[in-house]
């Protein structure tokens, strides 16, 4: 596999959890949910910041509009790609998750464990970035039950409503894996200063040999990026 995709994004955080549970407990798994919850709430400011820019309101219509990813061919050519019905539109939009390539990686790793912490936290760390007065519950993910619930509390849809995503805003996942890697390279060497060393280069390891090591490269390139802000040449098309 010489391509990032989604599989490749939830390899990165299930071997994060893996090493810092093994080396430090639960403060690993604490370190792990607080670089989770920072990473994500890093992709929501900048939905934020692009809205923002461009005049629109910050709800969770817009919160659609803004998101950073979409399915890659990979996902789509495996059939692996989020699969989803919305249940209840009104008051609350209640949608339940029937498969998702994250929870395919996680348990293809056995480290269903990693992603039932990951996927608690994820999506209401990038709406709370996005705009911490919208309430997003994930109730159940497909890591520990048999679907994901999410619950986005007065989300004001109706029916059948959907907000299609700004292509020109949708970042490749190399750029998402890179960033995730980073946050948690970097929360582990902020918290368990040298003694984490050894966490990031196992997963350094883990990747060079499951992946290759051109791959790593292109991951290390990222090193000095500022995730926390959009890239404020882009504009609306």
């Amino acid at each position: 596999m010489n391509e990032f995709n989604e599989k490749t994004h939830a390899y990165i955080a299930a071997k994060f959890y893996h090493y810092l549970k093994e080396q430090f407990g639960e403060r690993g798994v604490a370190a792990f949910i607080h670089a989770t919850q920072l990473y994500a709430q890093q992709r929501g400011s900048r939905m934020a910041q692009r809205a923002i820019r461009d005049g629109k309101p910050l709800n969770f219509a817009t919160y659609q509009e803004y998101g950073e990813w979409k399915p890659t061919q990979y996902a789509i050519d495996h059939d692996c790609t989020n699969l989803s019905v919305v249940e209840e539109w009104s008051p609350d939009l209640k949608t339940r998750i029937l498969r998702c390539p994250w929870h395919d990686e996680f348990q293809q790793l056995g480290m269903q464990e990693a992603g039932d912490v990951y996927c608690q936290y994820l999506d209401r760390s990038i709406c709370r970035g996005f705009n911490p007065d919208i309430t997003y519950e994930v109730t159940q993910n497909l890591n520990s039950a048999d679907s994901c619930i999410h619950v986005v509390h007065e989300a004001g849809f109706q029916d059948g409503e959907n907000h299609r995503r700004h292509e020109q805003y949708v970042k490749d996942f190399e750029y998402h894996c890179a960033h995730s890697f980073w946050t948690y390279a970097k929360v582990t060497s902020a918290i368990f200063l040298s003694d984490g060393g050894s966490v990031i280069q196992n997963v350094i390891d883990d990747f060079s040999n499951d992946y290759s090591r051109g791959m790593l490269g292109r991951l290390m390139k990222y090193q000095n990026t500022d995730f926390n802000f959009c890239n404020c040449s882009e504009a609306i098309r």
